[in-house]
């Protein structure tokens, strides 16, 4: 499995869930607009702490970015 598709489905999932907008999260997390849309279309390759900047946006651990 690619694990940058997996994390793009899973950070959609729960913006989604939430309520959120790519540009609210974008807002929280502090990460661009245009990052997070990369990131949830599998075209980033985010680091061990973006993936803690963006769990700690959408208030969840990091594991679930990472839950198969």
């Amino acid at each position: 499995m690619d694990m940058r598709k997996l994390v793009g489905r899973n950070v959609e999932r729960i913006r989604r869930d939430q309520g959120l907008t790519q540009e609210q999260l974008a807002e929280k997390s502090g990460f661009s607009q245009q990052y997070i849309s990369g990131l949830e279309n599998g075209r980033r390759n985010p680091t061990v702490v973006t993936l803690y900047e963006i769990a700690i946006a959408l208030n969840v651990s990091h594991e679930e970015l990472v839950k198969i």
